[in-house]
């Protein structure tokens, strides 16, 4: 360990050893007797302690930086009680409780019975009914409105994360920053009541140290009742004050912090010119104390003099505003000016984000939280609906108004290409015939931009009768968060990217550390491993389950690393949730089957390269391939059932590679990825 190092750790040490030993004296004062020259020096150092506290609420930027602060009000709150019993005893016992006590009963409590009274009294009044009362209050408010606020913030933080305004670790910051702000005001609402009880305790305290007093001077010294209720009692109220007046600062400190709330302020100059900064303020007030002065019997010069300050600070203060006014202006013409001679900066336009949902003016009400608007909140309810499904996470999802657009048009981008768009009608209801709704219903026809299905847009009012009869009834923020859902769900395989895979591998490595190492780099690169998973994503096969897909790959890996194999080699081991996905239990499923001839065709037309494979088949072969598949799959079609298309295990993956950009519905199954307890019915069989 280094020097610095042993310094700091020694620091550490002494820090946490004083605040022991402060909380140790606390509790050793209330035992055992104290001299009156070590009161006095604790006395001093409880008084500096006070001022200390109030500074640091005065100047401090931010009410989190005192954290500490409910601990730090039960710390001083006990060592100060524990004062105020050791003076008693010295008062009691002795009649001489030391310097300072004395000084604060005869100086300034004017060495006078009433008159220390009264100013006592006033204190206490001043802390337990004005600022302990007020305090009190705010901290409660304070407590309930920062709790309230909690997910209003939380939500504000995942729109700002989601639109791409903040990163993760600004989130993250953020979130606690939420966090910390809670805890601390709920304690601060609780540390008050320590306030309050040390006001009280120390009422209490004075009025038993008089009775005492007065009793220990007549029964023991022999005093009369005047002696014995002047002598004791100004070094009792000695004791109040000198015990009154930390705890005053204590309370005023707590009562400045509450007020400042969870805003970022510099205290001093902020308040100066919250008071003195407006210059017509500044005019109106020294006026009128100027007329007060001139007409009534007020004395005049002093009237005059303050009122004739109040009207220069406000010519001051104005030319001062006009000053920064001009240096503000010509601040802002520099920087424009350096923007226009600065070479334009392309870096910044070399990245692309992943996606982007673009729309026209008409539509960003439906964006802005402000006027209602809870498009951000779907972008991120689509997030997590598609890491549950597909278990992978979608990149930030990148909202902007485009001038460019028809107002009511959106368009969704992927990698910086346009892949689909839409438009919709801000004030109406989109509504969908199921199938088996008879009766019309009027309304301006349209198209569902998600499935392509007839729809016909509709008024609010017509929304209840449209529901009535059986219609699909939907917001325009629902149609377009469903679009934006599709089209991430079609292209989430290019989406995955080399980063995106180690991140889930590092969280896999976590709880399964074993398989990761086996797997990679050992047996296959970062590359191949993302070449299986979008294998997966591509036809829908959700990657949440990773240990099945790592453990699979662990054991077929050292015989071949050709990906499209593996792959293969994965459904199979995920073939219950590809079951539970095309299959319904205990119903019997329409499928289309492969003609073995034609399987043997395909087989024979692959070939192998260090690339990969691809197939080299005959184009007549091929459309007759694929012109018998498009009639066997019609009759799927008529029946009102999913397009699947069962074959052999080795020859699912090519016959896949070869319909797949005739057929975008289509799905491929082979014998090995059904779970045996699946009733299935061919009612074809492609064959050419």
């Amino acid at each position: 360990m280094d020097t610095a190092a042993k310094g700091k750790k020694k620091l550490i040490s002494f820090q946490d050893l004083g605040v022991a030993l402060y909380l140790l004296f606390a509790f050793v004062f209330l035992i055992v007797p104290m001299p009156n020259t070590l009161l006095d020096v604790m006395l001093a150092l409880n008084m500096a302690v006070a001022f200390a506290i109030l500074f640091n609420t005065l100047f401090v930027n931010e009410v989190l930086e005192m954290s500490f602060y409910p601990t730090i009000l039960l710390f001083t709150t006990i060592f100060r009680i524990s004062l105020n019993v050791s003076s008693t005893k010295l008062i009691l016992s002795t009649g001489n409780p030391g310097n300072v006590v004395r000084t604060f009963g005869q100086f300034v409590g004017g060495n006078d019975l009433i008159i220390g009274t009264i100013v006592y009294i006033i204190l206490i009044i001043l802390q337990f009914v004005v600022i302990n009362k007020g305090s009190e209050r705010v901290s409660e408010v304070t407590a309930r409105f920062t709790l309230d606020a909690m997910p209003g913030k939380q939500m504000a933080i995942d729109a700002d994360l989601n639109t791409g305004a903040i990163d993760d670790a600004e989130a993250k910051r953020r979130r606690d920053k939420i966090q910390e702000e809670a805890s601390f005001f709920g304690s601060m609402d609780g540390a008050v009541k320590y306030v309050k009880g040390d006001s009280t305790a120390g009422l209490l305290i004075t009025g038993i140290n008089v009775i005492g007093g007065i009793a220990m001077g007549m029964l023991r010294r022999g005093d009369t009742f005047a002696d014995a209720l002047s002598n004791y009692t100004i070094l009792t109220i000695g004791d109040g004050l000198v015990s009154a007046i930390p705890s005053l600062l204590i309370s005023l400190s707590t009562g400045i912090l509450v007020t400042k709330g969870g805003k970022e302020a510099d205290f001093g100059p902020d308040l100066v010119k919250q008071i003195f900064g407006v210059p017509k303020v500044m005019y109106m007030a020294g006026a009128v104390i100027l007329f007060l002065g001139l007409v009534t019997p007020l004395n005049a010069i002093i009237f005059t003099l303050v009122g004739g300050l109040f009207l220069i600070g406000g010519r001051v203060m104005q030319n001062q505003l006009e000053v920064e006014k001009v240096e503000t202006a010509v601040q802002e013409e520099e920087v424009s000016a350096e923007e226009i001679r600065k070479p334009e900066n392309v870096v910044s336009l070399l990245s692309v984000d992943p996606i982007e949902l673009e729309f026209g003016y008409g539509i960003i009400p439906l964006a802005d939280v402000n006027q209602g608007g809870d498009l951000l909140d779907r972008v991120v309810m689509i997030r997590r609906q598609i890491a549950l499904e597909m278990g992978t996470v979608v990149p930030i999802i990148r909202l902007r108004d485009n001038i460019q657009l028809n107002p009511n048009q959106y368009i969704i981008k992927i990698k910086g290409v346009q892949v689909a768009d839409g438009e919709i009608m801000f004030d109406h209801y989109m509504a969908m015939n199921p199938g088996y709704v008879e009766e019309e219903i009027v309304g301006i026809d349209t198209t569902e931009p998600s499935f392509h299905l007839p729809a016909k847009w509709i008024t609010e009012g017509q929304r209840e009768r449209a529901e009535s009869l059986g219609y699909t009834v939907v917001d325009p923020p629902s149609i377009i968060a469903t679009h934006l859902t599709e089209v991430i769900r079609q292209h989430i395989a290019e989406l995955l990217t080399r980063q995106d895979t180690q991140n889930l591998i590092d969280n896999l490595k976590e709880s399964n550390p074993s398989v990761v190492e086996e797997l990679t780099p050992k047996l296959l690169g970062l590359g191949e491993v993302q070449k299986v998973l979008q294998n997966l994503l591509e036809e829908g096969i959700s990657i949440r389950d990773l240990l099945t897909i790592f453990e699979t790959l662990a054991d077929y890996a050292a015989t071949t690393r050709d990906t499209d194999v593996l792959t293969e080699y994965v459904r199979q081991a995920l073939k219950r949730a590809i079951s539970a996905r095309y299959f319904e239990p205990g119903e019997t499923t329409q499928v289309v089957t492969l003609d073995p001839k034609i399987e043997q065709e395909i087989m024979a037309s692959v070939k192998q390269t260090e690339q990969g494979s691809y197939l080299t088949l005959d184009p007549e072969r091929t459309r007759a391939i694929i012109a018998s598949t498009e009639a066997e799959l019609k009759k799927l079609d008529d029946l009102g059932r999913n397009e699947i298309v069962v074959t052999s295990p080795i020859v699912r993956i090519y016959y896949k590679k070869l319909t797949q950009d005739y057929f975008e519905d289509l799905v491929a199954i082979s014998y090995n990825e059904i779970e045996n307890d699946v009733e299935l019915q061919s009612i074809g069989m492609i064959t050419a």
